[in-house]
């Protein structure tokens, strides 16, 4: 189906067909202004000051248009309106009955844009099969079958998919969500999680969009979600060949620009020469010294340098020969005993 409706459908034709049953000029850049048909969205308070009316008046005439529109709409009156309503319903069964409209527009046309979103939006709005919810701060765009969702019940269905990933406390997949929510269609569940914009998902694992997990929003947020993905140290280069190869936007970043943010956030680590892992993980800042004089005081007593060698490589991934030079070489140690080392007395 998507196919054939991206060769076909033409939202500028469909727009000014409907915007055609509108009898007056005025009403008709009203409509066209406020819902960004061919421009960006203007406010009440921009249109009325171009027309030389009050904001309250274009409120007036935009609600009674729409109101006549709407009716046309459930008429049949609108040119090209009940083919464009079958394409959508058509899309929505394979969507989970609901559909962000910048999803829906990537199905129907070709340079999907943002006036494009605006055009499909106003026109799903006067469909009598379809339900839209607008865009504000807890939501995106969306759209849904009317014989399943009213504009409450999708909002109650998003939130109730917004409180199981809560309840769930990390990122997870959609079945996992899906079944905290107690939702047995796990592609209306995803369906629900993309129109929030409190969600956020990264290679099929769902959270909070404040999770960096799911939603890491700068060098620092990648270098994280790549060291977590991987398990285990990485060197830099590794990193970022990583995060040029993930699904990351905004992926083209210098290796340079990486190691620089690993240097800085304390959430990593330098564990051996260019190796980075995750502070969480059990590791701690340090020089070779500092680990060997931690690794010392821990034990309370001289340790064999074999033994030494063998605490130390557990957290740093070094030669063991740059731990013998910092054992032999450094001030704080001291040999007690035939490769027996303790820490010098302060």
């Amino acid at each position: 189906m998507a196919e054939s409706t991206t060769q076909t459908l033409s939202t500028k034709k469909l727009v000014n067909g409907v915007l055609g049953a509108i009898e007056r000029d005025r009403e008709r850049e009203i409509v066209s202004r406020r819902s960004g048909l061919f421009e960006r969205k203007e406010t009440l308070e921009q249109i009325g000051e171009l027309l030389g009316i009050t904001r309250e008046r274009v409120r007036q005439l935009e609600k009674s248009v729409m109101l006549k529109l709407k009716s046309a709409g459930k008429e049949h009156a609108l040119p090209g309106l009940d083919s464009f309503s079958q394409q959508v319903v058509g899309i929505l069964k394979d969507s989970g009955n609901v559909v962000r409209v910048s999803d829906l527009a990537n199905q129907l046309v070709q340079g999907n844009d943002r006036n494009e979103q605006s055009r499909i939006a106003f026109l799903c709005d006067l469909c009598p099969e379809l339900i839209v919810i607008s865009d504000d701060d807890q939501y995106y765009t969306a759209v849904a079958d009317s014989k399943l969702f009213n504009e409450k019940s999708l909002k109650q269905a998003t939130s109730k998919i917004v409180e199981a990933v809560t309840k769930l406390g990390s990122p997870k997949p959609i079945a996992n969500v899906a079944n905290e929510a107690s939702l047995s269609d796990n592609t209306q569940a995803e369906a629900l999680a993309s129109v929030s914009k409190q969600l956020a998902s990264l290679n099929g694992q769902w959270g909070l969009v404040k999770w960096p997990l799911v939603n890491p929003k700068n060098i620092r947020d990648k270098i994280y979600v790549i060291l977590k993905q991987n398990g285990k140290h990485m060197h830099f280069n590794e990193i970022a060949s990583a995060i040029k190869g993930s699904d990351f936007r905004r992926k083209d970043v210098t290796t340079q620009a990486i190691h620089n943010e690993l240097i800085k956030d304390k959430r990593f680590v330098l564990v051996g020469r260019g190796i980075y892992a995750l502070k969480e993980w059990g590791y701690e800042k340090g020089t070779v010294a500092d680990i060997i004089s931690k690794v010392l005081k821990d034990a309370g007593e001289p340790l064999h340098r074999d033994e030494i060698v063998k605490r130390v490589l557990k957290s740093r991934y070094v030669k063991e020969t740059t731990i013998l030079l910092n054992l032999q070489g450094k001030p704080q140690f001291k040999r007690v005993a035939k490769a027996t080392y303790d820490l010098v007395e302060a």
